[in-house]
């Protein structure tokens, strides 16, 4: 085992557990920041610790002795009505991280930011890293706040405090515990309640176990004060439908809904999601997203990370594994 100590926050989500069974299987030693205790946890070698990203002295407590801190911890949420608690989590939770982190003598901060903070360029014109980052010029509170915390990191770099911002796409692939908003519409795609596809939208999707171990390389590889773009395959909505039915071994569904049908159904969809107390897919948010362009280059952190993202197939085929297994063992327990 490593003598180096890192920590992760948001070692719950998708991404924060997939980069725990990364560090675990390289022999790091490992300490989580979490609310509570929880059984995903089970088997896996880590220390724990409670409390969250809003209670600094429990950072603190978290981070002492760190030589490393993940910080993933943030929510990702596309309804209307949760800007405060979104912005006092993405923001003020980061500027919490990074104060703890320089009280704690931390040598480097892996921020995990989004593409989402980068503003879209117009057609279809290629992005790369930028390095100033202004949320008055995205759409959306979770964009807004991941640039503004972005921001926040690069400019508290300072000498013995190194920070380093690392920006995934879409994320797909197992690990999906939470239920994400693409997780969501796979679960439904599985169970039959969504037999058609969409003719309009696509966006830029990364397995998470890719995103995983970019990170872990950040920690070592990646160079002071720099942003790397961790995206995958760019892929339609129908694309990724036609793969799910592949999988499943069934033909993709005839029906095409249009923008303009979904457009108008959203208001009752929304009413939906919120009775149902389900992940929403489909908001004028994502939509807007679906149809921006998502032609992102992950070429930095090809170079510099020795990043090489699997093909959107494979991660798709891994995910449904992975959900069946989930739905499965749950089905067991509960027996």
């Amino acid at each position: 085992m490593s003598n180096k100590l890192s920590v992760i926050t948001g070692a719950t989500g998708h991404i924060g557990y997939a980069l725990l069974k990364d560090l675990e299987k390289n022999g790091e030693n490992v300490r989580i920041l979490i609310r509570k205790d929880s059984d995903i946890f089970e088997g896996i070698r880590c220390g724990k610790s409670y409390g969250d990203v809003t209670d600094t002295e429990s950072l603190e407590k978290a981070f002492r002795g760190a030589d490393v801190v993940y910080h993933l911890a943030g929510i990702i949420d596309i309804n209307a009505d949760k800007e405060d608690i979104i912005w006092e989590v993405n923001y003020g939770g980061t500027k919490n991280v990074v104060e703890a982190c320089k009280r704690c003598g931390v040598k480097r901060l892996v921020y995990t930011s989004s593409v989402d903070a980068i503003p879209p360029l117009p057609g279809n014109e290629l992005m790369t890293e930028i390095d100033r980052f202004e949320p008055e010029l995205l759409d959306g509170t979770y964009a807004k706040t991941k640039a503004a915390a972005t921001q926040y990191v690069l400019d508290s770099r300072c000498e013995g405090f190194e920070v380093v911002v690392c920006q995934p796409g879409a994320c797909i692939g197992p690990y999906d515990f939470k239920v994400s908003n693409i997780g969501e519409m796979v679960r439904m795609f599985l169970n039959g309640r969504f037999p058609v596809s969409l003719d309009f939208g696509e966006y830029n999707f990364v397995d998470v176990r890719d995103v995983a171990k970019a990170l872990y390389n950040a920690s070592t590889m990646g160079h002071d004060g720099e942003c790397y773009i961790l995206t995958g395959e760019r892929i339609s909505v129908d694309g990724f439908i036609r793969l799910l039915s592949e999988k499943l071994g069934q033909k993709p569904p005839v029906l095409k809904l249009p923008l303009g049908f979904i457009k108008a159904f959203l208001p009752m969809m929304e009413i939906y999601y919120k009775a149902s107390k389900t992940t929403p897919f489909l908001t004028e948010y994502s939509i807007r997203k679906l149809m921006s362009n998502c032609n992102f280059s992950y070429a930095k952190a090809e170079r510099e990370l020795d990043y090489h993202p699997m093909s959107v197939k494979q991660s798709l085929s891994d995910m449904v594994d992975w959900i069946k297994g989930s739905e499965k063992e749950k089905q067991t327990v509960s027996k």
